[in-house]
């Protein structure tokens, strides 16, 4: 027997639905403001959906990121970047569920800024896949979030803290 494998490495979608069990455990200590990047309502009340370009528009204080895991400007790269900014010249958080891809650049450049990184444990269903996703995730937050919320994310694996200092390189 041979397992078609091309569709779960390929490019062919970036768009990686938050699982619902996530949203709901992660709600119970995060009242988020915005979901910065959504195809419809699933993380919070308010949201920006593909066609409202989220990175065009003001941001809340406690934000929600899974953008799209494409290669380049149409993936994690704007998001982030604009995560870093929203913390530098805004004094907002935002928490992201990205692919864990160290060796990418969009990871280099933008994840040592961070204020907290989680290595989740396992492999996540996202949206309403039958089969765990093909890599492995992370949260990455940019800004300040209180200890419960920082807490809560490190509840999903291995988790580093990261200094004011580190986050000023």
């Amino acid at each position: 027997m041979t397992l078609n494998t091309d569709l779960m490495f390929s490019s062919k979608t970036g768009k990686w639905d938050t699982p619902a069990d996530l949203v709901d455990d992660l709600a119970t200590v995060f009242p988020w403001d915005l979901d910065v990047c959504a195809s419809g309502p699933n993380v919070c009340e308010n949201y920006y959906t593909e066609a409202d370009n989220g990175l065009s528009k003001p941001w809340g204080d406690l934000n929600w990121c899974n953008p799209p895991y494409g290669r380049g400007d149409s993936g994690c790269l704007p998001w982030l970047e604009a995560g870093v900014s929203a913390m530098r010249w805004e004094k907002k958080a935002t928490v992201n569920l990205i692919p864990a891809r160290t060796d990418t650049r969009w990871w280099q450049d933008n994840v040592p800024f961070a204020s907290q990184v989680v290595f989740i444990r396992g492999r996540l269903k996202f949206g309403n896949a039958t089969n765990s996703a093909p890599f492995p995730s992370a949260f990455v937050v940019f800004g300040e979030i209180n200890e419960q919320q920082r807490n809560k994310l490190a509840s999903y694996g291995w988790n580093i803290n990261l200094s004011a200092t580190a986050r000023e390189v």
